[in-house]
């Protein structure tokens, strides 16, 4: 590529190049320079004949989107419950069906301004926590995770919404490092089969974020266990779209009011609520 071009032109050969690659070749054009320019489409549509210069970053970004490394991971922003957040490698990628999950345990809080205690296993990014604190203004969060890397990512998103007195981090596995009474745990945590097979673009998430054990639902079992060790009266939990009926056989005997699953945007069953 050259060092100055239009932005007609740059556009069209970016387009060229990501062609071959991934879909919405030309929409990912226009996302990746509005990310590198810090313009909107507006900016853009008007300006088709501005030359620009300096491209070497954006060409480094075009490049590594060509080996299919996400989008979100190569701009360092994520959208999630129509608030951007900070993302980078070492916390997975927020999806959409996991803003389902936040309007399922939002459903199940009669008061909103109760003074909850709220831990989540898995924080990652820290999206989860962040929004529901954003809705339960009284409530405070334990958010665990495994992964340094990940509650570095979580911090930048909690310092971000000024969250910081009422989101609380802590390293360890479950819920290990936490011995308080807990009002509701919520988590979305690996349920991947560790030998199934998945998209090349995942390769580049935490694998410890994706894979939850030989058969998929192992961590989830762990959660479930600990729910009625400790008597937790609420678990809003995301699990794999097949887990339904392992998850229904495995409380089978179990003590407990009521169980309830949602299913995400495609249709599929994606996740379950338990009340004590």
């Amino acid at each position: 590529m050259r060092s100055q071009y239009l932005v007609k032109e740059l556009l069209k050969d970016i387009t060229t190049t990501l062609q071959p690659h991934i879909p919405r070749a030309a929409r990912e054009a226009q996302l990746l320079l509005m990310a590198h320019l810090g313009c909107d489409e507006l900016w853009l549509i008007t300006n088709q004949n501005t030359p620009l210069e300096n491209l070497e970053p954006l060409f480094s970004w075009v490049d590594r989107r060509v080996q299919n490394e996400p989008f979100e991971y190569i701009v360092n922003r994520v959208s999630f419950y129509s608030e951007e957040f900070y993302i980078a490698p070492g916390a997975l990628i927020p999806r959409p069906e996991t803003e389902i999950l936040i309007d399922e345990v939002l459903k199940r809080v009669e008061d909103t301004n109760a003074a909850l205690r709220f831990v989540e296993v898995g924080v990652g990014s820290g999206i989860i926590s962040i929004m529901l604190a954003l809705h339960l203004p009284n409530a405070k969060f334990i958010a665990v995770d495994i992964s340094e890397a990940a509650l570095a990512i979580a911090k930048i998103n909690i310092e971000k919404f000024n969250l910081q007195e009422r989101i609380e981090l802590r390293l360890g596995s479950l819920l290990e490092p936490v011995d308080e009474t807990i009002d509701y745990l919520v988590s979305n945590p690996p349920y991947i089969a560790d030998d199934a097979s998945l998209e090349s673009n995942l390769s580049y998430e935490p694998q410890n974020a994706l894979f939850g054990g030989n058969v998929g639902d192992e961590i989830i079992v762990e959660l479930l266990n600990e729910v009625l060790k400790r008597n937790i009266n609420f678990f809003t939990c995301e699990m794999g779209y097949d887990q339904k009926d392992r998850i229904t056989s495995y409380l089978e005997n179990k003590n407990y009011k009521d169980l309830a699953f949602y299913k995400d945007l495609s249709d599929f069953d994606r996740g379950f609520s338990l009340r004590l």
